[in-house]
């Protein structure tokens, strides 16, 4: 494994436009087309194609085509986990996301950062930052949860909210960026 792939996963400072990091993401590229383009696909085709891509899939998981990544060996999806269309998951560090979770359309869950310094921004550097969606967690419809963030079990989080600090668990949170508005019964 190359030095600039142990930084990626490492969590520290790294170049992403290394061949070996451009291998991976090429890999990523041709699994996504064929997912994305396949209406017609069987869906034990489509569920094949979609263990290959990602790191792990549970039981029962679906998501609906688009769907885009940078890496998709990073991700990690629970059982009965609903992926609705156009989710865009940027996996340069993992996402881990729980059982029974729903994802409304175009949600994006981001983890690279990059330079604030405009020098070291300007050479490519970023690093990534994990991202945790927990159980039966539901994420409303154009979410953007940042890096670093992870989201409580039983969480909800209201259609275009952006998710910039940790969420607990069972509560409803909403707006940008988002704040917790009240506690969820039953959690």
């Amino acid at each position: 494994m190359g030095e600039n792939k142990e930084r990626m996963l490492a969590g520290d400072w790294y170049l992403p436009d290394d061949p070996e990091l451009g291998a991976d993401s090429e890999r990523r590229a041709e699994l996504c087309a064929a997912y994305n383009g396949g209406g017609r696909l069987a869906p034990a085709e489509r569920g094949r194609i979609l263990r290959e891509l990602l790191g792990s899939v549970g039981e029962g998981v679906r998501v609906r085509a688009p769907f885009h990544c940078d890496f998709g060996y990073h991700i990690s999806i629970g059982a009965r986990t609903f992926v609705n269309f156009g989710a865009v998951f940027l996996d340069a560090a993992p996402i881990t996301i729980g059982a029974d979770v729903q994802i409304g359309p175009n949600v994006q869950l981001l983890t690279p950062t990059h330079e604030l310094d405009p020098e070291r921004r300007r050479a490519g550097w970023e690093r990534a930052v994990p991202v945790a969606i927990g159980d039966n967690v539901w994420l409303g419809g154009g979410v953007i949860v940042c890096p670093g963030v992870s989201i409580g079990e039983n969480t909800v989080v209201g259609a275009g909210a952006v998710v910039t600090k940790d969420l607990p668990l069972g509560v409803l949170a909403v707006g940008n960026p988002a704040r917790i508005v009240r506690a969820l019964g039953g959690t």
